[in-house]
């Protein structure tokens, strides 16, 4: 959360000439409502299956950059649909950053707490070794803007993959 996977993935995708894939936007298209909408009508585990939903079918598609939400990665489903059809990139960032980037930032449901500081302390303890454990790419985005993160990450990311050529 707040770690740049939207921003950096939008300039990604369009340095390597991909589609960009924001799956929490996907799915307010699809729902018709926000994320927090689904997570108060719903709770997070209706969230969750609806995000899981999504991933599968969008993991079935072909030359694209996707962001994922921070917490899909916590069904197993998930972390084997990614892995299997994906090349990860773990976009990296401290709490400070992640605190700074998400200061006027009321949308995160998992952020409406007092302490929000604890709470991303917290979501980095349970998720940091999924995320590290799955990735093709660490990438630390922290203190970087978005274009020059963008910009290095496809200095990084074309070294390690490459584009499948037209059949």
């Amino acid at each position: 959360m707040g770690a740049g996977k939207t921003s950096i993935g939008r300039k990604l995708a369009e340095r390597l000439g991909l589609v960009f894939v924001d799956c929490d936007h996907a799915l307010e298209a699809r729902t018709g409502a926000t994320v927090p909408v689904i997570f108060e009508l719903e709770g997070e585990p209706g969230f969750r299956a609806r995000e899981a939903a999504l991933i599968a079918e969008v993991m079935q598609g072909k030359d694209q950059v996707v962001a994922t939400g921070g917490g899909a990665v916590l069904d197993p489903g998930n972390r084997r649909r990614l892995c299997e059809r994906g090349f990860v990139v773990y976009l990296q960032a401290s709490v400070q950053q992640q605190l700074e980037r998400l200061a006027r930032d009321r949308s995160r449901p998992l952020l409406a707490v007092p302490d929000r500081r604890e709470r991303l302390e917290a979501l980095a303890a349970q998720r940091g070794p999924i995320y590290a454990g799955m990735a093709d790419l660490p990438f630390n985005a922290d203190g970087l803007a978005v274009a020059t993160a963008a910009e290095r990450l496809f200095t990084e990311v074309g070294s390690q993959w490459r584009r499948p050529e037209a059949a």
